[in-house]
């Protein structure tokens, strides 16, 4: 099982945060978020503004991968709707946990969100539907 992202692709730009990496791809980003780390609403910010910086006026999709344990203020997830060229959000995760609350989060989210064990088909479904018009 692949948990991290294939060699081939190649990345735009890495962003350190202090809560962890976001990588840009693309049409896509990916967040690496550290051990213990809290994503606040301030903090999801940053990471709205890194994707106006990159795709202000095209498609795109986010995966997080859940490599560490850490927490989410569910209400970012409102102002993440608000990204109309936000097309795809995937979650990355081989714990049961993140199983769990990412069905919490859904509800949050209210728009195309899918849970993978595998990088590959979170990326190959990001892909698919950053792609769609």
């Amino acid at each position: 099982m692949k948990i991290g992202p294939p060699k081939k692709t190649v990345v735009v730009r890495e962003y350190h945060l202090d809560i962890g990496i976001v990588q840009v791809f693309e049409n896509h980003m990916v967040s690496i978020f550290d051990e213990g780390a809290t994503l606040t609403l301030e903090r999801a910010y940053q990471i709205i503004g890194i994707s106006e910086i990159h795709f202000r006026d095209k498609n795109f999709g986010i995966i997080s991968l859940r490599k560490n344990s850490y927490a989410i203020d569910p209400t970012i997830y409102n102002y993440l709707r608000e990204l109309k060229n936000l097309k795809a959000f995937a979650v990355v995760s081989v714990k049961e946990i993140d199983m769990h609350n990412f069905k919490i989060e859904k509800l949050f989210y209210k728009r195309p969100m899918k849970f993978y064990i595998d990088y590959d088909n979170a990326l190959a479904w990001v892909k698919r539907r950053v792609k769609k018009k």
